[in-house]
């Protein structure tokens, strides 16, 4: 195949052709953001020419991350490791994982990453000192990525499913599948992450519109932890004798299914909850919970990347960007 040109380079890295040859040439005078750009947009065109040795590996895309500790995060994390794998070698991808109760560090962390940044993607709380953070990023022009859920009052570009439609799929499922009526409760960690408002809100909407004989009672918050989780249900239990439905928009799943299935009233408690793990597959098939919505992080990091790519001018093609589709699971279809 011919040499790609200068022009050719340019055009992908976003920069003139006087630049190009700049940093090519080792000539210097180039901020070093643009320099990695050069570099990448070459590189991925299969310049033939040994491209300068400093700049090697200096595409970094920051992800921040809490709770390394949760089922959900580690699939997560371990999805953006697997994919860092197969880029080029001039693009590194570096995990941080923060306190999700100090808004404060991960506002700092957004503002002050300590490398040279050219892109971010974040799956973090709603606070006003994130927000504000990320408003002073976008307005940097540093491409971002929000994955799993959103900041509210931010502009930068989402990639996850619609949690509003989730929250009414877990809804209509209940109508649909659950015989008996009677009082259905939502939980979820608190009201820190909009992706629990949205699935919550949807839940409760679908079974209000709908019209059906199940009386949305409470939003419970456990905070994603499993003795709090257990807690909150105990109490459930015990203060509405016609308890028929449980919806878990959040995580620790496997808490409440130990609630249930030690309780006289467990098994005629219709359970949906979010995301695909060994311990939600057994509780499928031991019948103390009903339906699994799967929110696919594998997918979302893989879009979330493409993304920043594409910003970038390292992508070849556009990159549509609809709601990831979640996938619904129950024991018929493990």
């Amino acid at each position: 195949m011919p040499k790609p040109t200068f022009l050719e380079i340019a055009r992908r890295a976003g920069v003139g052709t006087a630049t190009v040859e700049r940093v090519l040439n080792g000539r210097g005078g180039v901020r070093p953001e643009t320099v990695e750009k050069v570099v990448a947009a070459a590189r991925s065109l299969d310049y033939p020419r040994r491209l300068p040795e400093a700049h090697r590996g200096v595409i970094r895309i920051e992800v921040i991350l809490v709770r390394p500790d949760a089922t959900f995060f580690a699939r997560l994390s371990r999805a953006f490791e697997r994919i860092a794998a197969t880029l080029d070698r001039t693009i590194a991808v570096h995990r941080t994982f923060l306190d999700e109760a100090n808004p404060a560090e991960i506002a700092a962390r957004i503002l002050d990453p300590e490398m040279r940044r050219a892109g971010l993607i974040l799956a973090v709380p709603d606070h006003p000192l994130v927000s504000a953070a990320l408003r002073q990023l976008e307005g940097e022009r540093i491409p971002t990525v929000q994955i799993v859920t959103q900041i509210s009052g931010t502009k930068s570009t989402y990639a996850g499913i619609d949690n509003y439609a989730a929250g009414r799929m877990a809804g209509l499922l209940m109508a649909r599948m659950q015989r008996r009526p009677g009082k259905v409760v939502a939980i979820c960690h608190s009201q820190i992450y909009r992706v629990h408002r949205d699935r919550v809100r949807g839940f409760f909407d679908y079974l209000i519109e709908a019209g059906v004989e199940f009386e949305p009672v409470a939003a419970l918050f456990g905070h994603d932890d499993g003795d709090r989780n257990a807690e909150q249900l105990h109490e459930a239990l015990k203060r509405w004798p016609d308890l028929a439905g449980l919806y878990n928009a959040g995580g620790a799943n496997t808490a409440l299914n130990e609630v249930l299935r030690r309780h006289s009233r467990g098994r005629d408690i219709f359970f949906v909850g979010h995301e695909l793990t060994e311990r939600s597959t057994r509780a499928l098939r031991e019948g103390t919970m009903d339906v699994v919505l799967d929110q696919s992080p594998e997918a979302q990091a893989r879009r979330a990347i493409d993304l920043v790519l594409a910003a970038l001018n390292l992508h070849d093609l556009p990159v549509d960007n609809p709601p990831i589709r979640f996938v619904t699971f129950t024991a018929e279809n493990l």
